[in-house]
């Protein structure tokens, strides 16, 4: 299943021998779901079946809707005028003017107060010609959306693979760092012994118990149990992003602690370099639906 940003376009048009609709929808991040419609309120009476077509196939996300219509090219204005308004408009004229000959185009009559007084919300032909637009532009987006999800997704992945490297750095010297704080804490007590006046099996208790402070063993395998989540979800797709930020957040959270206990300057700067992909995996997983 592929990943779905929340950014994406969609168009369709759909037309009969009487109306042509055009629908066009735009979508940006958001928490949850949030849609503003910009039609004519003849449509007021579908809107709430509009959002439950928008709603089924798109979980999050800010939408603005467009939504408009006209009359067919193949229907003749003509066909519009509503003929007692120019006949009344016509005996008008003739009481105003008396016997005198008058010159009216036939194209003055195409002015608005002319045309009938059509109440197109009771059209059911034009509403489920919006409705199927509408559809139609809901799929349109969602191919959009997950063109630009499978963007996201490489460009996580990209990251994925770079705070994994610099994991590994750190997984690979963590045996050899508490062997070494060892070795100095030793080489400080035969140093000093003499003038600290302790003995060596309590000072060796006191080495273990430190070197238990700096075990980072735990952090590693918990970083590579949410690694492994982060793979399901992002292979599984769908509707992720709310889950990927979480495990961003443990990794944050392990990748710290692992900092904390670690002052060698090799760590510490693979630390901050993980630190840096997490933050731009969590940047880009802002984006997935």
């Amino acid at each position: 299943m592929s990943l779905y940003s929340m950014t994406g376009f969609g168009r369709a048009e759909e037309e009969n021998d009487n109306y042509v609709v055009t629908v066009e929808i735009k979508s940006v991040n958001h928490r949850f779901k949030d849609a503003r419609f910009k039609m004519s309120s003849l449509f007021n009476s579908i809107e709430l079946d509009l959002k439950k077509i928008l709603f089924n196939e798109h979980k999050r996300g800010s939408f603005d809707i467009y939504v408009n219509f006209k009359r067919a090219e193949s229907n003749s204005k003509f066909e519009d005028i509503d003929a007692s308004k120019v006949k009344d408009y016509l005996d008008r004229v003739a009481s105003w003017v008396g016997d005198r000959e008058i010159q009216i185009q036939p194209t003055e009559f195409l002015r608005n107060e002319f045309l009938a007084d059509n109440d197109f919300s009771k059209d059911p032909v034009l509403l489920e010609l919006t409705k199927k637009a509408f559809s139609g532009a809901v799929l349109s987006l969602r191919e959009s959306r997950s063109v630009e999800g499978d963007k996201l997704k490489t460009v996580i992945l990209e990251h994925q693979s770079e705070y994994q490297e610099f994991f590994q750095k750190i997984e690979a010297v963590a045996v050899t760092f508490q062997k070494s704080v060892e070795d100095k804490l030793k080489k400080r007590f035969e140093e000093h012994k003499e003038e600290i006046k302790t003995d060596e099996p309590r000072f060796m208790q006191e080495v273990i118990f430190y070197l238990e402070k700096l075990d980072v063993d735990e952090e590693i395998n918990r970083i590579k149990s949410h690694l492994e989540k982060l793979d399901d979800l992002i292979n599984k797709g769908g509707e992720c992003g709310r889950q990927i930020d979480f495990i961003v957040q443990e990794l944050n959270r392990e990748t710290n602690t692992i900092g904390s206990k670690s002052s060698t300057e090799e760590i510490s700067n693979n630390i901050v370099q993980m630190k840096v992909q997490l933050e731009k995996i969590r940047e880009q997983g802002l984006n997935l639906e």
